[in-house]
C-alpha cells in the first residue's frame, strides 16, 4: 500500500531495525496500533503499509500531516506529557511503539493501554548516551534494567531486550524492549502464559507464519 507524499515533504527515514524485528508480533484486527511521540511516523508507517490501522500522536503533528486523509491512519495532536490527554483508552490497542523518547511518568500507563495478546515495543537513549552526544541529561535516558523492571512489574512476556553500546546509525547507549500481554494462562502450562511467537532471526522482519514478508514500508 504505497502512501501519498508531497514534493516539499522532506525524506522520512526507514523504522527502526528493532522495530522492524518485533513488528509481526503486533495483532491483525484486534485494535490500533499507536505510535507514541511520532515525529515524523517513520515507526507507524511501517504497520500502516501492512494493514494495521494506526494512531499517530505527538504535539507537533507537522511531520505526520500527509497522513491525515490516509485510511486507517488516525492523526492525534495531544501533549502526551499531561494527565488525561491519551489519545487510546485502556486496554484497547494491538501495539505500542515508542522510539526514542522518554518521559519517566508515563511509562506505568503503556502496558495497560494495550489488549491481551497485544505487544509494546520499546526503544530510546540510556545512561552512558552522554558520552556519545545527546541526549545527555538523566532525565531523558534510561537506567539499566529499567524498561525490563516495567515489564516484569506489569507481567508483560518479555520476548525481546538489549541494553549497550550501538554504532550505527551513531555512537549511542540504547535500550530496547519488545514484550507481550499475556493472553491468559495456558492450561497445559501449570498456569503459566501462553508462550509468545518469536520472529525468525533470519529473516528481519518476517514470521515463520506471520504476515509480514517484505518489511520495508514503500
Amino acid at each position: 500500500m504505497a502512501l501519498p507524499t508531497t514534493e516539499s515533504k522532506p525524506a522520512i527515514g526507514p523504522p527502526s531495525a528493532w522495530v522492524e524485528r518485533f513488528a509481526p508480533l503486533v495483532p491483525h484486527g484486534q485494535g490500533p496500533l499507536l505510535d507514541l511521540a511520532c515525529g515524523s511516523g517513520r515507526q507507524g508507517r511501517l504497520f500502516l503499509a501492512h494493514g494495521h490501522r494506526v494512531v499517530f500522536a505527538d504535539i507537533d503533528i507537522r511531520g505526520v500531516r500527509d497522513l491525515v486523509r490516509v485510511p486507517d491512519a488516525l492523526v492525534v495532536r495531544t501533549d502526551l506529557e499531561r494527565p488525561g490527554q491519551w489519545p487510546i483508552a485502556p486496554d484497547a490497542a494491538a501495539g505500542v511503539v515508542v522510539t526514542n523518547y522518554l518521559h519517566r511518568p508515563t511509562l506505568p500507563a503503556l502496558p495497560s493501554i494495550l489488549r491481551r495478546g497485544g505487544v509494546l515495543i520499546y526503544e530510546t537513549f540510556a545512561l552512558g548516551n552522554a558520552r556519545h552526544g545527546r541526549p545527555a541529561s538523566p532525565s531523558f535516558l534510561l537506567r539499566a534494567g529499567e524498561l525490563l523492571a516495567l515489564a516484569q512489574q506489569a507481567g508483560l512476556l518479555v520476548v525481546g531486550y538489549e541494553h549497550g553500546v550501538v554504532s550505527s546509525p551513531r555512537a549511542a547507549v540504547v535500550q530496547r524492549l519488545c514484550a507481550v500481554r499475556p493472553s491468559g494462562p495456558a492450561g497445559d502450562l501449570s498456569g503459566d502464559p501462553e508462550p509468545a511467537p518469536l520472529p525468525r532471526a533470519d529473516v528481519p522482519g518476517g514470521l515463520q507464519h506471520g504476515r509480514f514478508e517484505t518489511p520495508r514500508c514503500r
